[in-house]
């Protein structure tokens, strides 16, 4: 079997063109198939339309979260509850083909456990985000303790060995595009031109990606911690000297130290260098904090299995926990 996971917010626009072509794809498959939708706390009629495709497609199954936990969390949801062989990640906007899908299993067929969609060209994209990403993917390269391929989205193919990998990580600040390349296993790329957005509007605006690039920078490396240290310690040495040739003026020449405004900017430059490394130690501080309450990941409102599945949990409704958490 191979499922598709659908982590999906507020897309009523583009979700049914996303579903017929998605269907139009698996059709042409010869391996069953499970459609598993993710509802995260959508506000218009996405989860009435996940609702009405379960009834007419037995291959649908319907994960409606108890509230908007964001998008990372969504896809762990899906991975959680899906039962494939073969688990496909993809995002509704239309940005990411369906008809990529054949050449992801191609390549699952040939033995890769990760098979990842890489983009070639991002059309739609304004310049800054283009630019942005780019240097993203390539800091996060430089800074990380895990290779993480640049210009690689959430969209990619997982071997059922690379699922239950990714469901035993339970930590609650989830980087998911660090997470699939920590499990390790073989992993091969499938180059593929992203498509502008077939209707709607990103969820994703600057400062929540912004947010988005530290979670991951934060995850996956000490380096800014290392930055801190060592801009620190630079500093230190640099007033330590000033206050020496300060001191030797003093004694030497008999200046009194005037220069009200040097004062003022030297206090304020350590000020300024001291909160910054507060503030990064306060952001490696406060995912401590988060992961040591161990609050489930989510929780469900509902569940509904595909109705062509052997799934043995059964429909479910009410505050449930994620079927995987320990």
């Amino acid at each position: 079997m191979i499922s598709v996971v659908v982590p999906s917010y507020n897309e009523q626009e583009v979700l049914p063109e996303f579903f017929r072509r998605l269907v139009a794809v698996l059709d042409g498959l010869n391996y069953s198939s499970e459609i598993v939708f993710v509802n995260d706390g959508s506000t218009d009629n996405t989860l009435a339309a996940m609702f009405q495709w379960r009834e007419t497609d037995p291959r649908v199954a319907v994960i409606d979260l108890s509230r908007n936990y964001g998008k990372e969390i969504a896809m762990s949801a899906g991975l959680d509850y899906a039962n494939g062989n073969a688990v496909i990640v993809i995002d509704a906007d239309l940005q990411d083909p369906p008809e990529l899908i054949p050449a992801l299993i191609e390549q699952w067929e040939a033995g890769y456990d990760n098979v990842y969609a890489q983009r070639t060209e991002r059309d739609g994209d304004t310049v800054v985000k283009k630019t942005t990403a780019h240097w993203f993917y390539r800091l996060i390269q430089r800074v990380s303790n895990v290779r993480i391929p640049e210009d690689t989205g959430d969209f990619r193919l997982l071997s059922r060995r690379a699922v239950d990998s990714i469901n035993a990580l339970r930590e609650h600040h989830r980087f998911m595009k660090g997470l699939f390349s920590w499990i390790g296993y073989p992993s091969k790329a499938v180059p593929y031109r992203r498509e502008p957005r077939g209707a709607g509007h990103s969820k994703w605006n600057y400062w929540r990606l912004w947010n988005f690039a530290i979670e991951g920078i934060t995850s996956f490396s000490i380096l800014p911690l290392k930055i801190a240290t060592y801009v620190g310690l630079t500093t230190a040495v640099i007033a330590f000297i000033y206050a020496f040739l300060v001191i030797y003026k003093t004694l030497v020449y008999g200046d009194p130290v005037q220069g009200f405004p040097t004062l003022m900017v030297v206090i304020l430059f350590l000020g300024g260098v001291q909160l910054m490394s507060l503030g990064i130690i306060g952001e490696y501080l406060g995912r401590m904090f988060d992961e040591t309450k161990r609050r489930p990941l989510y929780f469900l409102n509902r569940y509904l299995p595909a109705r062509n599945s052997s799934e043995k949990y059964g429909e479910q409704s009410g505050n449930m926990p994620a079927r995987n958490a320990p």
